[in-house]
């Protein structure tokens, strides 16, 4: 199984929102920046089966964005697993669930995906691997997904994979 745990793009800062913590948005700066990583996601040849997302908007807002441009023919399904507040080892149980060969991506937030990320490749929940707004963390596991039993396949900053998303987007332009 192979999880690609993506936090959500830049949202509206707190303190300039008036509405409930759930639905404070993505900037637009964010959803550019998004559907640029989505871009860069497709060049490193991602293709997801399932697309799992925090309910809160600014999580789904960048789901819906990647599935647009990286799966648009897959659903982005709702859990509750990836909201904020919910325990690691939840998320862990879900993935647990997949088949072997599946090919998700969890949005969601930090700390809860960084300390997901620990867990599957050392065991336990570290707060030591912080994800950036739009970064992206691949994983991956030989059969069912467990604790202590994940690879690092790559860690990528949201700028190296809009710069990815760029030289491919450029390359096409210049193929045509």
């Amino acid at each position: 199984m192979d999880c690609i745990f993506v936090r959500h793009g830049i949202a509206v800062e707190r303190d300039q929102w008036e509405g409930t913590e759930e639905n404070r948005p993505l900037t637009e700066k964010g959803k550019r920046r998004v559907r640029q990583v989505a871009e860069g996601l497709t060049a490193l040849d991602c293709k997801p089966t399932q697309l799992f997302t925090s309910p809160f908007v600014r999580a789904y807002d960048t789901a819906r964005l990647l599935r647009m441009v990286m799966c648009p023919t897959i659903k982005v399904e709702t859990r509750e697993e990836l909201a904020v507040g919910a325990k690691p080892e939840h998320l862990i149980a879900l993935l647990g669930q997949l088949p072997a060969d599946a090919v998700v991506v969890c949005v969601g937030h930090e700390p809860q995906l960084g300390e997901a990320v620990s867990l599957l490749l050392c065991g336990k929940t570290l707060p030591s691997f912080p994800l950036k707004k739009a970064g992206v963390a691949y994983i991956e596991s030989e059969g069912e997904i467990r604790p202590n039993q994940g690879r690092l396949r790559w860690w990528l900053q949201p700028m190296q994979l809009r710069l990815l998303g760029k030289r491919a987007h450029t390359r096409k332009q210049e193929d045509s």
